[in-house]
């Protein structure tokens, strides 16, 4: 049963890679994941582009485990050799865009959601989520389905994590900067120059640290990301304006962030742009937790931001292929790393459900 549904796994997600599916325009792909439930013979539902599913016997006594995974993609970058819309198997390679992140991960959980479907006296509930619109962390993704599904006890959130667990996960707060200045012609003098004025602040943002670290995330991490100032070249501007990203670990809330930044940062105004994308974690001693370190699965905290970041009940981040080939080049999948991923992902479920 597991070679036939990793079989049909691997099908499927060479049809994804070959179906366009960037945030907010995944129709066709949630389309190809209706088939595969069709073809599963699992009744389903969809809701705008995201496609989910409950077992067979659903029990509202129990708890309830979330598997998700999303299907929309980035915009392939420039740097693409191979179509970035052609399933090309090379060397036990699949490559293709979002074969990787996370169409990988996507297919082996639907694959083990088919596995476990229909067995009976589960000690979890399953309701499994493939979702849209997580790279654009859109209204209408994960986010926009936990008052549709049934109440979420705990997830697996699929992403490539080389099949280890990411215990815990960083937030994330964009702010948007401004430092002022007086704008004037630039063949006149000018001791308020924006630009100039931006230098040490630029400076307090590479040296700025937060207080608190986590054992599982490190230390909160601030990075300028962007900078924008000036329309032509004889004319002093009036601000500059600055991106700042904020990777948030579990010893602060997002709001928390905006309070010390609007509060110490040297610039004359700093908003961001929300706070709904918070950190999360799943306590070490979780079942989930330590069925994956007695199968041999090591853990880590994750820099990179997933759908995790809108569930608010504990989350375990796991799935087949490697978080560095992300919305790279020429992405890729092993093909060897789907097959052990469906495997690892039913001996995990095996030991909890």
């Amino acid at each position: 049963m597991i070679e036939k549904l990793t079989t049909r796994a691997i099908a499927l997600l060479k049809q994804l890679i070959e179906t366009q599916s960037f945030s907010s325009e995944e129709g066709l792909t949630a389309a190809h994941i209706e088939h595969w439930f069709v073809q599963q013979d699992i009744p389903f539902k969809r809701t705008n582009h995201n496609v989910w599913a409950t077992n067979k016997y659903f029990d509202d006594s129990k708890s309830t485990l979330l598997l998700n995974s999303h299907h929309d993609t980035v915009k392939p970058n420039n740097g693409y050799t191979k179509d970035p819309f052609k399933a090309i198997v090379e060397n036990g390679k699949l490559y293709g865009l979002g074969s990787n992140d996370a169409g990988g991960c996507l297919v082996s959980l639907l694959a083990t959601f088919a596995y476990f479907y229909d067995k009976k006296d589960l000690n979890y509930n399953l309701v499994i989520v493939a979702s849209a619109e997580e790279e654009s962390s859109g209204e209408n993704g994960l986010n926009s389905m936990l008052s549709v599904i049934p109440k979420v006890d705990v997830a697996i959130v699929g992403e490539p994590t080389l099949m280890n667990l990411a215990v815990a996960e960083k937030g994330l707060v964009v702010f948007d900067a401004i430092v002022k200045g007086t704008p004037s012609h630039a063949a006149h003098p000018n001791h308020d120059n924006a630009i100039y004025k931006s230098i040490p602040v630029l400076e307090w943002f590479k040296n700025y640290t937060f207080d608190k670290a986590s054992e599982a995330l490190g230390a909160v991490k601030l990075t300028v990301t962007q900078i924008n100032a000036g329309k032509q070249h004889n004319a002093v501007p009036a601000d500059v304006k600055l991106v700042v990203d904020v990777r948030v670990n579990d010893k602060y809330s997002n709001q928390d962030i905006v309070d010390i930044l609007q509060k110490e940062a040297p610039c004359d105004s700093i908003i961001p742009r929300g706070i709904k994308l918070n950190s999360s974690s799943i306590p070490i001693d979780h079942p989930l937790v330590i069925a994956g370190i007695e199968i041999g699965r090591s853990t880590y905290g994750s820099p990179t931001l997933s759908d995790q970041a809108v569930l608010s009940c504990p989350s375990l981040k796991l799935g087949p292929g490697d978080s560095t080939r992300s919305h790279s080049a020429d992405e890729f999948i092993y093909l060897n790393e789907i097959e052990e991923g469906i495997k690892i992902y039913i001996e995990l479920l095996e030991k909890v459900l």
